[in-house]
Formats: C-alpha cells, structure tokens, sequence
C-alpha cells in the first residue's frame, strides 16, 4: 500500500511540473528559457523510425535558429551524405529540390533521414536561407556519423584531384589498402581481427595528416575556399575513424561504439570551431538518438565504459550543452525485424510499468515536458529506472533484454518530452510491408 501511495504522490509531483504540450508557438517558452545562451543543443529521440520525435526535434530546432541564432544542424547521419543537403539548404550544389537532396542517403537505414518530417524540414531550412539577408551566414546541414568509409574516401580523392592531381595519386594508393577486402567493411574488420591481416590504421593517417595541414593552410589565405577544405578534411578524418572503428568491431578489449561517439563528438567540436571561424562561436543542434545524447555516465553504459556525445559534449562544455530526450508509451514505429531487412510499421508494445515511460504514462498528458536540471522532478526522477530505446531493429519477442537498459533520467538529461502514443515516420520510399503495417499483439508482460 506504501509503493501504491509513493508512486501516487510521485504522479502528482510529476504533473504539476508536467508542462503540457498543445502544437501551440509558446509550448517550449520554458526550454528556450532554460537553452539561454548555451552553443550545443542535444535532441534525442526513443526510436529511430517515430514520427512526433522527428516532428517535435524540428519545431524546436526552428525557434533555436529564428530566436537563438543557431547555425547549423548536425545529424546521426554520414558526413557526405548530409553534406549533398547542406550544398542544397545553402542554394549550392546542381539538386532541384529537397526530395532530390536527400537520395545520397542511401545505406541502410535509408528511412530514418529520407523519410517525410526530414523532407519537410529541409525544404524549410532551404527558404530560410534564400530569405536571409544578402551576406548572412547560411544555416548548415552536416553529419556526423563513421560508417561512410568508401565514400568518404572517394570524396578525398576527388577534392585532391582538383587541386592538385599528385596528392590524389598519393591518397588513391594508400586508400587502395581496403581493396583487398571489396566493399565490405566487416569483411576488413574480421581479416584484421580473427586472421591477422596488417590494418590500414598508418596509412589513413597518412592521408589525414596531409589533409589537415592542408586546411591549415587554406585557414591561412586570403579568399581561399576553406569550406571545401574542411568538407574534404572531415572527410579524410572520417576514413581515419571508421578504420578504427571497423578494426576494433570484433576486439573484446575495445568499445567500438565509443570509437564512433568520440568521432562524432569531435566532429561536433570541429564544426563549431570551423563555423566560428569568422566571429561568434557557432551555435549547434544536434538530432541523434537517446543513447548518444544521454550522458552515458547515467546509464548502464558506465558498467561498460563506453561513452557517448552527451558525457563529452558536458566534459567539454559543461552547462553549455543542454541535453533532451523522448520517450513514448506505445504505437507504432518504422523498423526493421533484422538488419538490412525492409522498412515496416511495426506495433510498439506498451512500456513496461517499472520504466521511465510507463511511468510518465501513468502522469495521465498525452504530450509534456520535464525540466531536470532543478525542483522536484529531479528529486524524483534522478533514480534508477528501464529505459527503452528502440533502434532501427525493433525485435518485440525479446524487448526486456534487447530494448531496455537502465538509467538515471534526472542526471541523463537536462529535459525530457514524453508523448505517450506515436506513431511510425513515413518513409519517402514505401514498401509493401510498411504500407500494410502490422496487426497490434497482446504481448506477455514478462518477456
């Protein structure tokens, strides 16, 4: 009867500190309020295939850049890829519209960027720009991922090519390394780790040394062309992460997964200091999923010692990085059964009554926000408690072990929007599973 009456009291607290969400202007007064003058917003999101996190990111994402001056938006996405929408957001590159922009997203998961909220966003990011004032800086698009190894290295390759065809003969025949193993990377990763095989690791450092130091020297000449010479170095840096990346895949003693963090949080501190260049630090946001931007010392990630671009980014910047996450009870969402398997909507069971969201459920708001950094939802919410994250595999029969880790939300994040029933994200290409979804199951409570 206590628990009955504790939980009910914490339900109480939590709803009168719940500000609810309605679609109005004035729904995140109080999260602008809290952003202030803070450089990083991290925006997380429970799923990577849920329509309202990508809905509710991109209403925020717009009031930081109209009210808080925000330059530019960096994504769980590959560095070329988000590069092309970059070129088009900025009224550069030979694409005619958003749609045509998005199609360099072509490695599975295509639907969590190419789907119908991103096109939507970028299309406005594009007016956006064309209405500033001549001579304004542009709002950018970039990526910050590790997995676009060849296509990375091609794009050094051409870059070198335009300017100065030795060093791209230089850059062809060290990237040549990875030709042995074809266009599989884990066929790299298992040649280098289960059979011995000499990695590549020298020889894309090689090229990134000389592709810094070359930005250098761009950074350095009047007029030069340095947003090329970064784009090209990003990349170079990105061959050079993701051989590590592939190359400890199979290491018991290394954490991929916190090779990939570090990358992309150092891209993160990269593109801040390249946009700030001229003046002001440049101000980010950044869309990825809960378990990046979370700072990873809350979670069971710490038992593990990985860590992930929210702990950085607050090692780094402190209270100038301002972290967000989403949660949802039930509905459906746009996933995979296995990886590279087709795009379906899938049903999302509800969350289980221990976790973070059956908890929020039972707050009785269909959308709301959580301050966490002060006052009461803090005090109650800086315990331990399941949190689902759902990935762009969602395998139902095996949630509790495959889908739930635990945390402590209140020193997880700074904010946290719950909306309890969602819905998938539309993806621009439909395929036959996904269009005719999946029948709900009543699932068993103790899988």
């Amino acid at each position: 009867m206590k628990r009955l009456e504790a939980r009910a009291d914490i339900l109480r607290l939590l709803g009168r500190e719940a500000r609810p969400l309605h679609g109005e202007p004035h729904d995140y007064d109080s999260l602008l309020e809290q952003v202030g003058d803070a450089q990083f917003v991290l925006l997380g999101e429970g799923s990577h295939g849920t329509h309202e996190f990508y809905r509710e990111r991109v209403r925020i994402t717009r009031r930081l850049i109209e009210e808080k001056g925000f330059s530019a938006v960096a994504i769980e996405g590959d560095w070329p890829d988000a590069y092309r929408v970059n070129r088009y957001v900025r009224g550069l590159g030979d694409d005619g519209d958003a749609e045509e922009a998005l199609r360099g997203f072509e490695r599975f998961p295509t639907w969590m960027w190419r789907n119908a909220d991103v096109l939507d966003f970028v299309g406005w990011l594009r007016s956006f720009n064309d209405d500033r004032a001549s001579g304004a800086p542009k709002v950018g698009f970039y990526g910050l991922d590790v997995y676009s190894l060849f296509a990375s290295a091609d794009a050094v390759i051409k870059y070198l090519g335009r300017h100065d065809p030795a060093a791209a003969q230089r850059a062809r025949e060290h990237y040549a390394c990875f030709d042995y193993f074809g266009p599989d990377e884990q066929a790299y990763a298992r040649a280098v780790q289960q059979h011995g095989v000499a990695s590549c690791e020298e020889d894309v450092i090689t090229v990134l040394t000389d592709m810094r130091r070359r930005v250098a020297a761009q950074y350095r000449r009047a007029n030069a062309d340095s947003e090329d010479a970064f784009c090209a170095a990003q990349n170079a840096n990105v061959v050079a992460s993701a051989e590590q990346y592939y190359r400890t895949m199979f290491d018991p003693q290394v954490s991929s997964w916190s090779v990939r963090d570090r990358h992309m949080a150092h891209t993160l501190d990269d593109l801040s200091r390249h946009l700030g260049a001229a003046g002001q630090p440049a101000k980010v946001v950044v869309w990825a999923h809960n378990s990046h931007v979370g700072d990873a010392r809350a979670t069971d990630m710490l038992d593990r010692r990985e860590v992930n671009i929210g702990q950085l980014c607050r090692e780094s910047y402190g209270t100038n990085c301002v972290l967000v996450g989403f949660t949802t009870y039930a509905g459906t969402v746009t996933a995979a059964r296995d990886w590279h398997e087709p795009a379906e909507r899938r049903a999302v069971r509800p969350a289980r009554p221990e976790s973070i969201e059956g908890l929020l459920h039972d707050v009785g708001q269909a959308a709301f926000l959580l301050s966490l950094r002060s006052g009461e939802s803090r005090r109650v919410l800086v315990g331990s408690f399941l949190e689902r994250a759902i990935g762009v595999v969602y395998r139902p029969q095996t949630e509790l072990a495959s889908h739930y880790m635990q945390a402590r939300p209140a020193r997880q994040f700074d904010a946290l929007i719950h909306i309890d029933h969602t819905r998938a994200v539309e993806p621009l290409e439909r395929s036959v599973a996904w269009e005719r979804g999946e029948v709900p199951e009543t699932f068993p409570t103790g899988v």
